[in-house]
């Protein structure tokens, strides 16, 4: 059976996170799989969620490569997804250690996590499903650090892209007064990988955002969102996504 990419399998819906979560978290989306199993491939987007699912809380750690998951046919996966960069503080580890993995929330707080889990009716609605969700969440906001704005917007800064020609690591040290291994550190911890692996995920993102809203040529598209040229973009699309722009293209049109 072959892999999708996750957006191209099922019914996916993001909104704002409630004004409580606001301080860590940036989303709340549901994605409901169809009846029929298939395995889907997550591609790499610098993020890091908090998602509840069969009943549990786990959490879905920064990719740097494609990520198989098979998951039981009509299963319904509710995320919070973090601020960048506000993971570390909330779960209270570098993100680096919990870079590629899946892991029950459980296994990283025990007990606490058992307790918050217990208190969800998992029979409700997905709308008072994910109200009681947003509560229980927001009732360990008082002891969770704050989230560090310096590397939220360093984050924005990757996303945004060097000015061109401008080398990524020297250009984000000037902007953020920090020395190239102060940087790598704080990216490390923050974001689950160095700089370098983050600007590509993100350029990877900057094409695909451009790709749904504009219907130029694939090879003008790549060079806007920051690739030498086409071929870039195939190699970057093939390491990121599992597929070619070519292929990703006709699998999001045709299913």
């Amino acid at each position: 059976m072959k892999a999708l990419p996750a957006l191209a399998i099922g019914d996916f819906r993001e909104r704002p996170a409630a004004a409580a979560l606001g301080r860590s978290f940036a989303s709340v989306w549901v994605h409901r799989l169809p009846e029929a199993a298939a395995p889907i491939v997550v591609t790499p987007d610098g993020t890091i969620d908090l998602q509840w699912i069969d009943g549990g809380f786990r959490v879905a750690g920064p990719d740097r490569d494609p990520k198989l998951e098979l998951l039981p046919a009509g299963t319904t996966v509710i995320g919070f997804r973090f601020h960048p960069g506000a993971a570390a503080a909330w779960l209270g580890m570098p993100a680096a250690e919990i870079a590629g993995q899946r892991l029950a929330l459980d296994e990283l707080w025990g007990p606490k996590a058992r307790r918050l889990a217990a208190g969800i009716r998992p029979d409700r609605d997905t709308a008072g499903l994910i109200g009681e969700l947003e509560a229980a969440i927001a009732a360990l906001a008082p002891a969770r650090r704050a989230p560090d704005p310096v590397m939220r917007a360093a984050f924005e800064l990757v996303r945004s892209g060097p000015p061109p020609g401008a080398p990524l690591v020297p250009w984000l040290g000037r902007a953020l007064a920090m020395s190239e291994r102060t940087l790598r550190r704080r990216f490390d911890e923050s974001f689950g990988y160095g700089p370098k692996t983050l600007d590509r995920i993100m350029r990877y993102q900057r094409f695909l955002g451009l790709s749904r809203r504009s219907a130029q040529p694939t090879a003008r598209l790549a060079l806007e969102a920051g690739y030498a040229d086409q071929a870039h973009l195939v190699r970057e699309s093939r390491r990121l996504a599992g597929v070619t722009p070519h292929e990703l293209g006709r699998i999001l049109n045709h299913g």
